[in-house]
């Protein structure tokens, strides 16, 4: 521990960003650079506690905690308090294959379970990982290290998002023959096509990427395992197989009105929007909210995606329902540390749209019982009203609709944000497999399931971690082969 009376001498504070105004002028990213000094008392915050609940990971009373890839936190913070850059990022990649990905995306767990936070603010541990990665790259630390000897083993992934990479590159350092199998035009998944761009800038991705295949991970895409490469074809190229295909088929809302034009799902106009300023081209299925009233149904984080999408395309107005009521601006007595704070936020769609529009964008309790369509079919508005949450006979919470309230909001583009209900069938049906989540193997000795696909919709660091147990077992199914 460096400094012990660190985390009584600084205050936290974060990493600066670009304003509200300036930044939805472009797709750049928020952050502005962060001094070396600045880093360093951040770092100095940190209590090297006896138990350094930060990086567990576990679950506590149903709820996680901490750091689910268990990054060495308090280490790397006082390497960093020390100026010892390099052992930091040596620390860091011990536990993370992506840090990259995770100091920008992830909402920081870490930072919830930070023992600081308990008497005060916690260490802003975030900024300082992000900032040991990219000190990596630009010191050229960071550089393709391809495995020494190859096992003669063969393994297929199939999925490029966060899981399926960091499946790939644990199998790849086990010396592996690694081929990475993806749908889309470009490898990354969510990554690339989910995360708007001014929170995740694609040439990061891309950089990863390329230090990937120059460590000898292979890459094929526009290729659907179940359409664009056959059950024979993966058994008879590869010794194992590990599906990543991520949760993608998205949660509908079926109610009057659904049928009409201009209503969306939420990864559709995510992703053609990214597709356009990667292609720098017109594309004909680019979905622009500009100069349109848009509604977006979802209050979480792809929900704010969309707004602040929406923002940047040139929206007339924009407004985010959401069906919860708005969280409590303190812990409750539920919600004890060291468990994730369940408290009111505005992330940064959020303070865009109250600087462009003059007040926060969500609706609190509001559900939606129809669209309302024109005479050309095409959507004209959202009908919601407001809800309360009482417990049903079996103790539940459930929304009552309370009588009297129903609005009609103007919208001639609706998205719909309301998270995803699983994997699509397309893949396990081409292998011909079945699994539990009791694991990472499946029915089939040879095939293994890790992400979003084995534990349903969850954080990128989720993903990570289960892209290395995947990994994992399927290294000692291999060693198993004779």
């Amino acid at each position: 521990m460096g400094k012990p009376t660190g985390f009584m001498e600084h205050q936290r504070q974060t990493v600066k960003q670009r304003s509200p105004g300036s930044r939805t002028a472009d797709w750049q990213e928020l952050q502005l650079p962060a001094p070396e000094r600045f880093l360093q008392e951040q770092g100095a915050r940190c209590m090297e506690c006896g138990v350094p609940y930060c990086n567990m990971g576990q679950l506590y009373q149903g709820m996680a905690l901490g750091c689910p890839i268990g990054n060495l936190i308090p280490e790397w913070n006082d390497l960093v308090y020390r100026g010892q850059w390099r052992e930091a990022l040596r620390r860091l990649q011990l536990t993370n294959n992506f840090p990259e990905f995770t100091g920008r995306v992830c909402p920081a767990p870490c930072e919830g379970s930070c023992t600081v936070g308990l008497i005060g603010e916690p260490v802003t541990i975030k900024s300082i990982e992000a900032a040991i990665v990219e000190r990596g790259f630009a010191e050229g630390w960071i550089q393709p290290a391809p495995p020494k000897t190859r096992s003669g083993r063969t393994v297929a992934v199939v999925g490029s998002g966060p899981a399926g990479l960091s499946c790939a590159d644990e199998l790849n350092k086990a010396g592996h023959q690694v081929t990475v199998y993806e749908r889309d035009d470009r490898i990354g998944g969510l990554l690339m096509y989910g995360i708007p761009n001014m929170k995740l800038d694609k040439r990061y991705v891309q950089r990863r990427v390329d230090l990937l295949a120059a460590e000898g991970i292979q890459f094929v895409t526009n290729c659907e395992v179940g359409t664009g490469v056959t059950t024979e074809e993966l058994s008879s190229k590869h010794d194992a197989v590990v599906l990543c295909c991520g949760a993608t088929v998205p949660r509908d809302l079926p109610i009057p009105g659904r049928e009409a034009s201009g209503i969306h799902f939420a990864m559709e106009y995510l992703r053609g929007n990214t597709q356009q300023l990667l292609d720098d081209s017109s594309r004909a299925d680019f979905i622009s909210a500009a100069d349109k009233d848009v509604v977006i149904i979802g209050g979480g984080d792809t929900g704010t995606d969309c707004v602040a999408t929406a923002l940047r395309h040139g929206c007339k107005s924009v407004v985010q329902l959401e069906i919860l009521p708005e969280s409590p601006r303190e812990r409750s007595a539920d919600n004890p540390w060291p468990q994730w704070p369940k408290i009111a936020r505005s992330d940064y769609g959020q303070e865009e749209a109250a600087h462009r529009f003059g007040s926060d964008p969500r609706d609190y309790q509001m559900m939606s019982s129809e669209f309302v369509v024109d005479e050309n079919g095409h959507v004209a508005g959202v009908k919601a009203g407001q809800v309360r949450w009482e417990r049903d006979a079996d103790g539940r919470y459930t929304p009552k609709p309370v009588v009297g309230t129903d609005k009609v909001y103007a919208a001639q583009l609706v998205l719909l944000a309301m998270g995803f209900t699983g994997p699509e069938s397309q893949a396990a049906e081409a292998v011909g497999i079945t699994w539990t989540r009791d694991g990472y193997g499946t029915n089939q000795a040879n095939v293994f399931v890790a992400g979003d696909m084995r534990r349903g919709q969850s954080l990128v660091v989720w993903a990570i971690d289960e892209g290395r147990q995947a990994a994992q077992a399927c290294s000692d199914f291999l060693a198993g082969i004779r």
